[in-house]
């Protein structure tokens, strides 16, 4: 195998194949660096597992792909190794000092920042590369910035259509999943594209192909999201449903209100609108803002006086790009629904824009359009939707 360049960079389409072409490109690195700290970076720990280290473990075995300890170091081919996460800034702190011979870099604009500034400087030995991949993001990202420049760069960029190993089938179904949307160009073209206008062309473009006047038979059970309101934004409860062998997403019920309410009136509110939720459907969980622990646990409070069984859990939040994503996909794949009555989800969906800051993809939110719901309704399903992506082949 030829050593390209200081920095060379696989990036493009998701599921095009550019990662598995490095399972056989690292243990070459590895054997083949100088010596120095050998680093694997990812966007967690867990992700770096997940994409590279268990794949390679799977090829190679486990003598030569060994299990992450607790400090991050690892046996890879032979040499002691560190597995980072390069999420969060904090991250730095475990770059600094190291003279780095060899890193890999997993998800690199998903990464904070200083910690790839930081990398640059570490990667200070003689015959030091770096082997990373990407997909594209917005064009005025940091990471796409440091390809234009003048550095030593070798880049490689695929598209979808690249896999050959890839079934036709699955290859049209993602396309159908993206289109309309500026993951199609990212995801499917391999392209650098500014997220513009509407958010969830699809849905806004003809909501009735979503909307339902009554529920689907193979509902298996529903979730709620809550969405507490303050300084102008709206309290948001939204009940969705699950049907079987996850197949569709159905927002069934809403309650919204800008109206100042006391922590007694807003838990009535919500054990009103879950006594009546049980009625008709097997309710098992309420995700809440978990920045209102005080409201929370009033709501808990409330729940148990009135014998309304319900759990009561935090809300994840994790990045919204990845539940706009999420729910992207489930319009382009026809697999969600919503009932009339829930007029102001609707309006969410159809309102949605990003917002026009070019750097990164947020969605707008300055009191014109009602985000509040939509927080609501990801809320109550992002505990699924690792589920919905394994299952049904979302990415």
């Amino acid at each position: 195998m030829e050593d390209f360049h200081r920095w060379n960079i696989s990036l493009g389409a998701t599921r095009s194949g550019k990662t598995y072409l490095d399972y056989f490109r690292i243990p070459y690195r590895i054997r083949n660096a100088p010596d120095g700290l050998i680093v694997l970076l990812g966007n967690t720990q867990g992700t770096l597992e997940r994409n590279i280290l268990e794949p390679m473990r799977n090829i190679w075995g486990g003598g030569l792909v060994g299990s992450v300890s607790s400090t991050g170091k690892v046996s890879l081919f032979g040499r002691n190794c560190y597995a980072l996460g390069a999420d969060k800034v904090t991250q730095v702190s475990k770059l600094q000092g190291a003279g780095i011979a060899y890193c890999y870099g997993d998800e690199i604009t998903t990464w904070a920042e200083p910690v790839f500034q930081m990398l640059k400087s570490r990667l200070d030995k003689k015959g030091a590369c770096f082997d990373g991949t990407c997909n594209p993001d917005t064009p005025g990202h940091w990471f796409h910035k440091f390809l234009q420049s003048d550095a030593d760069i070798y880049q490689m960029r695929f598209t979808i259509d690249d896999n050959e190993f890839l079934t036709a089938e699955f290859v049209e179904a993602l396309k159908k999943e993206y289109f309309g949307t500026v993951y199609y160009d990212r995801f499917i073209n391999g392209l650098w594209k500014a997220a513009e206008g509407a958010i969830y062309r699809t849905f806004a473009d003809d909501p009735e192909r979503f909307i339902i006047d009554s529920p689907p038979d193979e509902l298996i059970y529903c979730t709620a999201g809550l969405d507490f309101g303050g300084n102008g934004s709206a309290h948001a409860l939204n009940l969705t449903g699950i049907t079987k062998n996850y197949g569709c997403v159905v927002t069934l019920d809403e309650w919204y209100s800008k109206a100042e309410l006391t922590p007694s009136q807003l838990e009535d509110a919500v054990c009103t609108f879950l006594e009546n939720a049980l009625k008709k459907y097997r309710v098992t969980d309420l995700y809440c803002d978990s920045a209102e622990q005080v409201l929370i646990r009033g709501i808990k409070r409330a729940l148990a006086q009135r014998k309304i069984p319900v759990n009561i859990r935090n809300a994840r939040k994790g990045p919204i790009r990845d539940r706009i994503r999420f729910y992207c996909s489930l319009f382009g794949s026809d697999r969600y629904r919503i009932m009339r009555n829930c007029v102001h989800t609707i309006e969410a969906f159809t309102d949605a824009v990003w917002a026009a800051e070019g750097v990164s993809d947020s969605r707008l939110d300055n009191g014109s359009v009602n985000i509040d719901s939509l927080d609501a309704q990801e809320y109550s399903t992002e505990f699924i939707m690792k589920d919905f992506i394994e299952r049904r082949c979302l990415q």
